[in-house]
């Protein structure tokens, strides 16, 4: 196995029962990359992200972390991760240094280790100011900052986080949007999932896009959106007397395709005021026109649909 390949799935599959949930995909992570596993709910990502955890083992084919086999070496793997879970599970009886102190102990790290690297990682999530407050009246963004150093505190090679800003606001977001930067700037290696597109555009260096169970598609954020979109989309709003006859009439529009939405319609293009003018001279006049570059939710929605998934 290459030094710089820190994860490698071949053909890695997981049932529960009759259904299966990741079907026979394959992967691989180097050493300092930000991958993403983005998709739908029940797309697999969880599933996947589990057993790279080594919480669940898999159905079939091969997954080999930092060169051993999860099934055999699953705790000496996961000394050498740390995990950001979806839910904060943080002891909200404890002071914010407390919660770290504690968790460092489980690695059976000395206090005196533990101690040094709480003062740097809670500087380093700018909570430093907030080290002896209890965690139950911190805001979202300040216990994600904290569950983030948490599994940080054994300095872990590999760091799992699944849906690290869900449920913040634009600013919280935004900060540890920052704080994850800092850490791939550091080389260290991440691994998320996000539904949040410009997040992965904003973090990944590589990501998959799951459907289904199976990578619908793979590469860098640029790469994706070159593949599968155009430079620019057209988005077109028109009275609700026009909307139902304006796509017969945008047949013939330069554009690579047209996808018509209940509120709107999307003509994706090299050249969007091209496009734009190309509308107004059939005749048709929009309520309101934006042109925008494509972005990965637009390759996102292309590869997996529109449709709603609980």
């Amino acid at each position: 196995m290459a030094d710089d390949v820190l994860i490698r799935a071949r053909g890695l599959t997981k049932r529960f029962g009759d259904f299966t949930a990741v079907d026979g995909i394959d992967f691989e992570l180097s050493r300092g990359q930000v991958f993403g596993f983005l998709g739908p709910n029940g797309a697999g990502k969880s599933s996947t992200m589990r057993m790279i955890g080594c919480v669940s083992p898999p159905s079939g084919g091969v997954l080999t972390i930092l060169g051993m086999d999860p099934a055999k070496d699953g705790p000496a793997i996961r000394a050498r991760l740390g995990v950001v879970p979806q839910e904060d599970t943080l002891d909200l009886e404890l002071t914010v240094r407390e919660n770290l102190l504690i968790y460092g102990r489980y690695f059976g790290l000395r206090r005196d280790v533990i101690a040094d690297r709480t003062a740097k990682l809670l500087d380093f999530v700018q909570l430093g100011e907030r080290a002896d407050d209890q965690v139950e009246p911190l805001s979202g963004g300040m216990k994600r900052r904290l569950t983030i150093a948490r599994s940080l505190i054994s300095e872990p090679e590999i760091l799992l986080l699944d849906e690290p800003t869900t449920g913040l606001d634009p600013q919280a977001r935004h900060v540890v949007w920052d704080r994850l930067y800092r850490l791939k700037q550091q080389g260290v290696t991440l691994v998320l999932t996000t539904h949040y597109m410009d997040e992965a555009e904003q973090l990944c260096d590589r990501l998959v896009v799951m459907d289904g169970g199976k990578i619908a598609a793979e590469g860098s954020p640029r790469d994706l959106i070159a593949r599968y979109s155009t430079p620019e989309v057209l988005e077109l709003r028109f009275s609700l007397d026009v909307q139902e006859q304006a796509p017969d009439k945008l047949a013939d529009v330069p554009a690579a395709r047209i996808e018509v939405l209940a509120d709107r319609i999307l003509l994706y293009a090299d050249d969007g005021d091209e496009a734009l003018a190309a509308v107004r001279s059939r005749g048709l006049q929009p309520a309101t026109s934006l042109v925008r570059r494509s972005t990965l939710e637009d390759v996102f929605l292309r590869l997996t649909g529109r449709r709603l998934e609980d």
